[in-house]
């Protein structure tokens, strides 16, 4: 099977990029300005269960990528459509793992400008990733694509 452009991902912006730069960016207005507020004691408590579930969460996700043959990093073709494991209940659970991560991150530095920056994190993986993601895999795989996505929420 040969593989090309048409059986890859073109996306807007690189999920790591999308996610990462508004806890960068967060984490260093905390550094240079400080922080207005004191996040308190619970933020370990809640962010520590958050990397953990990142970690085994996206593991497995990861693990069914290499299970199924198909592409995961921007550039491989996309050779199955994953719908076991994470992604019965969600049909981005990499990118809901690697949302987890950011909240976790910022509660354990902490940063209160990584968590008010959060929601541009959800919204540039949203537009630069999930989006063109979803027209590739309907073109890609069609109906069976699109039956998915009646049965699966896009987060969770």
């Amino acid at each position: 099977m040969m593989d090309g452009p048409q059986d890859t991902v073109a996306y807007r912006l690189w999920p790591p990029v999308a996610i990462g730069g508004p806890l960068l960016v967060g984490g260093l207005v905390s550094l240079v300005w400080g922080n207005p507020v004191e996040l308190g004691g619970w933020r370990v408590p809640l962010g520590l269960p958050l990397v953990l579930t990142f970690i085994g969460w996206n593991g497995w996700s990861l693990w069914l990528f290499g299970r199924h043959q198909t592409g995961l990093l921007p550039g491989q073709p996309t050779r199955a459509m994953l719908t076991d494991g994470p992604f019965r209940v969600s049909r981005n659970p990499l990118y809901v793992g690697l949302l987890a991560l950011y909240l976790g991150l910022a509660l354990l530095a902490p940063t209160f400008w990584g968590l008010v920056l959060f929601p541009a994190a959800v919204l540039l993986i949203l537009w630069g990733a999930i989006l063109p993601e979803e027209r590739f895999l309907h073109k890609r795989f069609g109906r069976p694509y699109d039956d998915y996505t009646r049965r699966v929420r896009r987060w969770l």
